[in-house]
């Protein structure tokens, strides 16, 4: 206790010995010093740099807004941080001598200096001796917001030194709940990222599920039924009445969503053929229904023999939504190919021969694993090429996409079985400018 005592008094006897050249508050009654303004809490105007005005994150923000609405949890919010708003506490500077450090048989009240359970100084408002709110500094960064004795707890900030800006819910001194987060450390790739997080990692945004949102199924022969007799689908009565185990607890009201697109299989590898796929596709266009086409991509053949045999198999019509390369190959399988650089060489030769054939670039159909282990390398092949990414959680892809799947057990009235649903990142305007801008001309 001496040691920690001096440790943090130390810094003070030099300020109390020239009490005569620091501020006093009015009335004090008790010996007390002021902490340099170096020291104290920040001023409102004392705001981060406005990196807002980097071309590179302007696009990053205008990303988000064009695929978010007040709907959303967490638009509000950042649209103050777009505006310039920024967590702020005030704390009183002026610290009375025995609140500095804790003290036997003394309860502390209002301004204190005092250390956290990992030792680090912080200037914190204390009430019946308990840490209500505080500002930690130190080399990494700035933390203000509520506190408890075992560190940042409640709402807060955090201003890192390399520029990142978290504000949000923190539990044990950890990001924990929802917050925003921007992210800079990477000038190149600034992320904007607004959502829950459990002991410091970002989990992704929780959607809400409206009838505002546009929704669409991707379909094969499994949708028609097993056996030698297959059961037919009810075009007219196509409705989303469950969105999977995962996602019904997002949606707001009821599940009941019409079918604004469709993905039907075309083709497998270079054999494979969906018997289906002709009257399915005839069968959308007739009931006014977006629809596209995608390939499942074998690691067994080259990527210009399958964009030959989809090209061969598929139909191509004005107004048809971007075709689609569905890649879900295991590590086994991505080996046998050659490893990761091959197999991406073949899916670019798919993309470029559909896209030359067709006048639109293809979209990429992959899951959040494909993502983590293998895309996050390709950013060649993820600036050029739209994304649409399988992930069975109530919580989107942390990645730009186009199209998100969200269960493989949704339901649709004129289906039987499960069916999966897919969501449009955006809203109508968005899939409005999408279809006037992607689609087959």
């Amino acid at each position: 206790m001496k040691k920690t005592l001096l440790y943090i008094t130390l810094p003070f006897v030099v300020l109390i010995g020239a009490t005569y050249a620091l501020p006093r508050p009015a009335k004090a009654s008790k010996a007390s010093i002021t902490i340099p303004s170096r020291l104290s809490t920040p001023s409102k105007a004392d705001k981060p740099s406005d990196f807002t005005s980097s071309p590179k994150v302007q696009a990053e923000i205008k990303y988000y807004l064009d695929r978010h609405n007040v709907q959303d949890e967490g638009y509000e919010m950042v649209i103050g941080f777009i505006d310039g708003k920024r967590h702020h506490i005030d704390i009183n500077p002026h610290v009375t001598l025995r609140n500095v450090g804790t003290w036997k048989d003394y309860s502390r009240e209002g301004t204190v200096i005092t250390l956290d359970t990992l030792g680090r100084t912080i200037l914190a408002v204390c009430q019946a001796d308990t840490i209500v709110t505080a500002i930690r500094a130190d080399k990494e960064g700035t933390y203000q917001g509520d506190f408890s004795q075992t560190g940042a707890s409640g709402h807060g900030s955090y201003l890192a030194a390399n520029g990142n800006y978290y504000e949000g819910r923190w539990e044990q001194d950890k990001k924990q709940g929802f917050g925003l987060e921007m992210v800079l450390a990477d000038s190149l790739n600034p992320r904007l990222r607004v959502g829950e997080w459990r002991k410091n990692r970002f989990m992704g945004e929780r959607m809400r599920y409206t009838s505002e949102r546009i929704y669409g199924i991707d379909i094969a022969r499994y949708q028609h039924g097993k056996g030698r007799k297959p059961a037919p689908i009810l075009w007219d009565q196509l409705r989303i009445t469950h969105v999977g185990k995962n996602g019904s607890q997002n949606v707001r009201g009821k599940a009941d969503y019409p079918v604004s697109f469709v993905y039907i299989k075309s083709t497998e590898g270079t054999t494979v053929r969906n018997k289906f796929y002709v009257n399915d596709y005839a069968q959308a266009r007739k009931h006014g229904i977006r629809a596209g086409a995608y390939h499942f991509f074998s690691t067994k053949t080259s990527g210009a023999a399958q964009a030959k045999h989809f090209i061969r198999n598929t139909l191509f019509r004005e107004g048809d939504l971007p075709p689609v390369l569905d890649v879900e190959p295991s590590k086994a399988q991505i080996q046998q190919m050659g490893g990761p650089e091959a197999m991406f060489r073949h899916i670019l030769v798919w993309l470029k021969a559909i896209e030359q054939w067709t006048g639109v670039k293809p979209v990429l159909y992959v899951n959040q694993m494909f993502v983590n282990n293998y895309l996050s390398d390709q950013e060649d092949l993820k600036r050029d090429y739209r994304v649409w990414i399988a992930r069975y959680s109530e919580y989107k892809p942390d990645v730009r996409l186009t199209y998100w799947q969200l269960c493989p057990d949704g339901r649709v009235a004129g289906i039987q079985g499960d069916v999966d649903i897919n969501v449009f990142n955006g809203y109508q305007s968005q899939f409005d400018e999408f279809v006037a801008n992607e689609t087959i001309k």
